[in-house]
């Protein structure tokens, strides 16, 4: 597979420096970023605060405008 990447002329010269510093082609450090995408996504984690402001009155969010209307003066 072919793939173009326009990269700021910074970003590039980052690339070739740490290919050279490798000892690699900037083509191999490139294909070698590449296959190891998949595995540097962390495996998501469980999200502490979900339920943490869990109803105590039974009531859920589709009853927020019904809950509204009972507290707003009329």
């Amino acid at each position: 597979m072919t793939v173009t990447l326009e990269l700021p002329a910074e970003a590039l010269q980052e690339l070739r420096a740490e290919a050279e510093r490798r000892d690699l082609s900037v083509d191999a450090l490139i294909a070698e970023f590449a296959g190891t995408l998949g595995r540097a996504t962390p495996a998501p984690r469980p999200l502490g605060f979900v339920a943490i402001g869990e109803s105590t009155s039974g009531r859920r969010a589709v009853d927020a405008d019904e809950m509204l209307a009972e507290t707003l003066p009329q």
